[in-house]
């Protein structure tokens, strides 16, 4: 994807993701709020790292950043070597939807379309047939074990289904990158660890790069590797075997 005239390709050294001195500070009249302070980290391919903090710490506008939804006021985002900072919107949607797969907080599902619609939707997006779109949409939620839900609306689904659904869309176009937001505030424990074990299952088989945002300490224990970020700044980073 062209990044405003130029299809330069920025050697990351192997990292897919690569997040170079980010700042991000939003003016509102003559108040300034620093949201991030020179964030800087690489994720590997096919690596499952979490980013874990307070609320407030700069989580979720760090997330927006590398998914293309907002733009840093400094500093670089690069995915697959390509800058994502020199796009303008339309080249960041077009790049976001198909590179990029977000997994929201609320499976953030069309509710007056079936989970199979749900799923179909951004396939027919990105120009698949909806012949194609149909079937590779049944597989996804199978694997996902929700062959017997196809036909259920939003509405008719457990918070743990709707959050499979929402796997299954983030996946759908096959990302290089799936992002989850704070994908288990709202669920109980036990939902928590069904959409975990998910996760990880896709993770394994798709060897996916992941990178989740959360302040749940039992999500965090579950990736690769853990970068801790307080005021807008990465101030640690914790390894799991």
């Amino acid at each position: 994807m062209p990044a405003k005239g130029t299809v330069r390709t920025i050697d990351t050294n192997g990292a897919l993701l690569s997040v170079r001195g980010a700042f991000k500070i939003y003016k509102e009249n003559d108040i300034e709020t620093v949201a991030l302070r020179g964030a800087e980290f690489d994720i590997a391919p096919g690596e499952f790292v979490a980013i874990q903090g307070r609320s407030g710490a700069g989580k979720t506008t760090l997330l927006n950043l590398i998914g293309g939804l907002d733009t840093p006021s400094a500093g670089q985002i690069i995915l697959a070597g390509h800058d994502i900072t020199r796009m303008d919107e339309a080249q960041r949607a077009t790049y976001r939807r198909q590179h990029i797969g977000v997994v929201f907080q609320t499976g953030n599902l069309i509710p007056f379309l079936t989970a199979l619609e749900n799923v179909m939707q951004p396939m027919t997006w990105n120009g698949t047939s909806a012949s194609t779109a149909r079937q590779q949409a049944t597989q996804l939620l199978t694997n996902l074990g929700l062959s017997e839900r196809l036909n259920h609306k939003a509405n008719e689904l457990s918070g743990g289904e709707a959050q499979r659904v929402g796997i299954a869309i983030a996946l759908a176009n096959e990302p290089n990158l799936l992002l989850a937001d704070e994908l288990t505030g709202e669920l109980d424990t036990v939902t928590t660890e069904q959409v975990m074990d998910t996760l990880q299952v896709v993770h394994a088989r798709r060897n996916m790069t992941m990178l989740v945002v959360t302040h749940n300490r039992r999500v965090a224990a579950r990736a690769q590797r853990v970068l801790h970020i307080a005021d807008g700044v990465i101030s640690e980073e914790t390894s799991h075997d």
